[in-house]
């Protein structure tokens, strides 16, 4: 199913955990609406930014899911439909692209470089735009703002 012309349901719903552990990662009626409304424009106005396609490593997740992820928060946006987990290869690394989303003047409302530049961008869309910056490594807690992974090579 189209939610744009770029972006489609199956590829904010696809999940390799939620495949191997039979999880049904289908959003309601309701949650694609809300989709529309938030994520995928704010997509749209990224792959804009960024002039090419983006990659969806992560998108909707089901409360069951959510919960099989290591790592994920109860509260985690990908819940509500507002948040995405991005590569675009065509741009650069994820480092590069959330430094271009935060200093573009995009509306977004959470930008989190995770992982340094082996992990993803975390960017999530909603109703009010706190325009929130954080980094997330493997022996760190959340870093507010934009930093290098301090055990990088």
């Amino acid at each position: 199913m189209n939610l744009s012309s770029h972006f489609t349901l199956e590829e904010l719903v696809a999940s390799e955990i939620a495949a191997r552990l039979a999880i049904d990662n289908l959003p309601t009626d309701s949650m694609i609406e809300h989709m529309r409304t938030y994520l995928v424009p704010g997509l749209e106005n990224l792959r804009n930014l960024l002039g090419g396609p983006i990659h969806i490593a992560s998108g909707y997740r089901s409360p069951e899911l959510n919960a099989a992820v290591p790592g994920s928060a109860s509260t985690s946006q990908h819940v509500k439909g507002e948040a995405a987990d991005i590569l675009v290869p065509s741009f650069g690394g994820p480092y590069a692209v959330c430094r271009k989303v935060i200093t573009s003047g995009l509306a977004f409302d959470q930008v989190i470089f995770e992982y340094g530049d082996t992990g993803w961008c975390h960017i999530s869309f909603a109703a009010a735009m706190r325009r929130s910056v954080l980094s997330k490594f493997h022996t760190s807690p959340y870093l507010a703002g934009l930093h290098v992974d301090p055990n990088a090579a």
